[in-house]
């Protein structure tokens, strides 16, 4: 019998360890294919809320946010790096380049949400490989359409929410809920409304972690 959790990923595009976590959970649940089951929602979570339409050049993001050196950025890179191939994801060499404001993208990822989880899935995936796999310009309306393409979902739906404000209010609020919550730092991975996963551990701790939820989810009480 397979034993179904809730699973809500908070996390942003512009985070490279998000997508490594996405693709160690994603392996996870196909060795638990049979056992556990998941209904996956991505709920947003902004790194840099106030990044303007510019963006800004990652080395100079990251010195003045962490203090860290350009040769500490690169080790960090190809740790990442390293990370993601183990997952299956394939981080653009040379990295980002520049971090810009993923509020549209987490707009976007709402309204596929209300449409279909897995198409959500997928505009996640999409989006992750247009930022880090192809450092492309995620402010570009017709960077975030390419991926909404690539999801299956309407792109002349998509156009009209990133040309207007829809769905900021409800992005704002579930942004705020989380922050109330106590998440400051992403990806962070809640199950069944209960149990924080927090960062982008190995395949092998979310394996363990959900197999032993869903036991304690159908044991007695």
């Amino acid at each position: 019998m397979t034993t179904t959790l809730k699973i809500d990923f908070v996390s942003d595009i512009a985070c490279p360890w998000c997508a490594v976590g996405l693709g160690a959970l994603e392996q996870a649940l196909v060795r638990l294919e049979g056992e556990v089951g998941a209904e996956l929602h991505f709920q947003p979570f902004e790194l840099n809320p106030q990044m303007g339409p510019e963006g800004q050049d990652i080395g100079e993001h990251l010195t003045e946010k962490y203090g860290s050196t350009p040769e500490q950025q690169a080790q960090i890179r190809e740790t990442i790096r390293q990370r993601g191939a183990e997952v299956g994801f394939s981080f653009r060499p040379e990295g980002r380049l520049r971090v810009w404001n993923t509020f549209d993208a987490h707009r976007l990822l709402h309204w596929a949400g209300l449409e279909d989880a897995g198409k959500q899935h997928a505009l996640k995936k999409a989006l992750l490989e247009a930022y880090h796999g192809r450092a492309e310009k995620m402010i570009d309306p017709e960077v975030l359409l390419r991926a909404v393409a690539e999801a299956g979902l309407d792109t002349e739906r998509a156009r009209a929410i990133v040309a207007s404000d829809e769905y900021a209010a409800e992005v704002r609020e579930i942004e705020g809920l989380y922050q109330r919550a106590g998440i400051h730092s992403v990806p962070a991975i809640i199950i069944n409304d209960r149990h924080l996963i927090s960062g982008g551990q190995p395949a092998q701790v979310f394996e363990q972690a959900l197999r032993q939820i869903a036991a304690e989810s159908v044991a007695p009480a």
